[in-house]
């Protein structure tokens, strides 16, 4: 799927003032009408600035740089194992409290069909135990992927899961979606 872009449809204030210079210039040109015979002037002035006013909102649209909207990475092969001993220390639950806490980490493919890299990418799913009930009460951001080149590439996220919920994890639903610009953080 390709991005969306989405486009200024209004002028900026630089080329307001120059429409506006070139309005004055052509009131000054043309003489008004109540020293014309007829209206054949007032018409001229108005297609001109009717034509003006067009080419500059087509080269505001042509120069102008598209806004990046979100774009979808499609999540496969998504599945987990436990943490390494090195990254088990210090597991906080939910809350920042002290209770006992497993790790896992979550593994799978990005597929990024957009042709351009996808910045800062939110990953979402459901975990649900081996009851059927969910892992992350309320929250379906797992964890984020900063750069998904294009093509499929491998990923990894680190979760804390409360120690009283039961294995076999249940993963489903995983998406992620982020920008092909740069972000501010």
């Amino acid at each position: 799927m390709a991005p969306r872009q989405a486009r200024r449809s209004l002028l900026t204030e630089p080329e307001v003032s120059v429409l506006l210079a070139i309005h004055d210039k052509l009131r000054r040109i043309i003489p008004s009408s109540d020293r014309l015979i007829g209206s054949g002037a007032m018409k001229f002035r108005a297609v001109i600035t009717a034509i003006l006013v067009g080419v500059f909102w087509l080269m505001s649209q042509v120069i102008s740089s598209p806004a990046y909207a979100l774009t979808e990475v499609k999540l496969t092969d998504v599945s987990y194992t436990t943490c390494p001993e090195e990254l088990v220390d210090g597991n906080v639950t939910a809350g920042g409290a002290s209770r006992e806490a497993k790790c896992y980490m979550i593994t799978g493919t990005a597929v990024n069909t957009s042709g351009r890299p996808v910045l800062n990418a939110d990953v979402f799913g459901r975990i649900y135990d081996a009851s059927g009930n969910p892992v992350m009460q309320n929250r379906t951001r797992v964890g984020s992927i900063d750069e998904v080149p294009p093509g499929e590439s491998s990923f990894e996220l680190r979760i804390t899961v409360a120690a009283n919920q039961a294995e076999p994890l249940q993963l489903e639903q995983f998406k992620a979606s982020g920008f092909t610009g740069r972000v501010r953080r």
